[in-house]
């Protein structure tokens, strides 16, 4: 028989009481020690690989509906982030998230460079486990930032700015939502699997990043369409066979709260493919690839805090509420000054905020949450929370960074396109660039 979530056995705050009494951590008691399960162990290992799986993905995606000459800069901007995010989890940011004993806004730095994490549980599971699981929710976090400033970021000037962003302003954020001293957790904020701390911080960040670069060459006058729609298909299936892993996983346990987030996750997002496809032919007149990659990832989007607080019928409400959200934030894209290159604030940022509110909303069906009214209001807190600290911190660390180094490439790269002058390589060897033709790009 199904059991259903409620407020209490929520995973995050199932993991984090045994991570406080395991490594010595903060006041809440457990009546006994937690014991390692294996088939929970062996499900996070899953997960975890499913969810790295992710940011290939997202490169894949992306770099889809980039131009050609700029695929590869594109998807090394993801690409990047599994190796420069991946250290500094480790050195500082999951210990600012999760160390025992922090105060309400960040934790310190006991489990820096995982100190601390050898031989303890979280819950039923080695804690180095969950360190690696939240590790791919870092990682990717800072990668879905880069669709909004692709074809004029310098490479250098992303990386410096991502790992800044990954310890000051993600660390801090999954604190407050995921770690049992946040300040979002003890109000009672509903985040199953990063809406707020992920999809929101994301979409508020990369339309700040983009205002503070400029628009793109062209922009909005130039059509910039996608160069390979296959790899936009692609990276959508990868996307969602690891969200899978991302949603369910963050039960951080093989058993009935996963499985309820595990069907969410795949009713929400089928939900919405259809409505971003209806909505689009009636709208353009013909249903497209691109359309369905893009509704579905919306829908994800849309379903991550809510999956495992709703009903599956539920979710279909998230789904379509979220799709059809964000096909009406596109279409109001060139009214906005800001070059969100390829939509990161309209499919991430408004289907997160969408996400967010209609967990509040709808978290009555499965009996999750604070009365009604009360828990909308502590998702509306956290959704401004969260706008206004990735709006402030990103524009900040933006501005700290150009002060190291110009943010954006030159004008004669960015024509170009910036694999050749970034990377020394091009994606295809018959590219817009032509057969061995000169290729300009620029000075610096």
């Amino acid at each position: 028989m199904l059991t259903t979530p409620t407020r209490t056995p929520r995973a995050r705050l199932g993991a984090l009481l045994p991570l406080a009494v395991t490594l010595g951590g903060a006041a809440l008691a457990q009546t006994e020690a937690p014991k390692l399960d294996t088939g929970d162990t062996a499900w996070m290992i899953v997960a975890s690989a499913m969810v790295l799986l992710m940011t290939p993905g997202l490169a894949f995606f992306y770099g889809g509906l980039s131009r050609t000459q700029s695929v590869l800069n594109t998807m090394m901007m993801s690409v990047v982030c599994i190796g420069l995010v991946g250290v500094l989890w480790m050195l500082g940011g999951y210990s600012i998230a999760f160390a025992p004993g922090g105060n309400a806004f960040f934790s310190g730095l006991s489990n820096a460079g995982f100190s601390g994490l050898a031989g303890q549980l979280t819950g039923t599971i080695p804690s180095y486990i969950f360190a690696a699981f939240q590790a791919m929710f870092a990682i990717i976090a800072v990668a879905l930032i880069s669709g909004a400033v692709i074809e004029r970021m310098r490479f250098g000037a992303f990386v410096l700015f991502g790992g800044l962003w990954s310890l000051l302003i993600y660390a801090p954020l999954a604190h407050w939502v995921w770690n049992a001293d946040g300040w979002l957790f003890k109000m009672g904020a509903l985040d199953f699997a990063g809406g707020t701390v992920i999809h929101i911080a994301a979409g508020v960040s990369g339309l700040v990043a983009a205002s503070v670069l400029g628009a793109r060459i062209g922009f909005p006058k130039t059509a910039h369409v996608p160069h390979n729609v296959p790899f936009v298909l692609l990276g959508a299936g990868l996307l969602w066979f690891g969200w899978m892993g991302f949603n369910a996983g963050s039960a951080l346990a093989a058993n009935q709260t996963a499985a309820l987030a595990f069907m969410t996750t795949l009713i929400a997002p089928a939900a919405a493919m259809l409505t971003w496809l209806g909505l689009e032919s009636v709208r353009n007149g013909k249903p497209t690839a691109v359309g369905a990659a893009t509704g579905l990832v919306v829908g994800l989007v849309a379903i991550t805090p809510a999956c495992a607080f709703v009903s599956p019928a539920a979710s279909v409400i998230v789904g379509v509420l979220g799709a059809a959200a964000s096909f009406a934030a596109v279409q109001m894209k060139n009214r906005v000054k800001a070059d969100d290159a390829l939509d990161v604030f309209a499919c991430h940022g408004v289907a997160g905020i969408v996400g967010a509110v209609l967990t509040g909303a709808l978290a009555f069906t499965t009996g999750s949450g604070k009365p009604w009214g009360e828990q909308m209001l502590i998702q509306l807190i956290g959704v401004v929370a969260a706008i206004v600290w990735t709006g402030l911190g990103t524009f900040i660390l933006l501005k700290l960074v150009g002060l190291v180094m110009p943010l954006r490439v030159p004008v004669g790269q960015e024509i170009a396109g910036i694999d050749i002058s970034a990377h020394s390589e091009q994606g295809y060897s018959d590219s817009e660039t032509g057969l061995g033709a000169p290729v300009f790009v620029g000075g610096d």
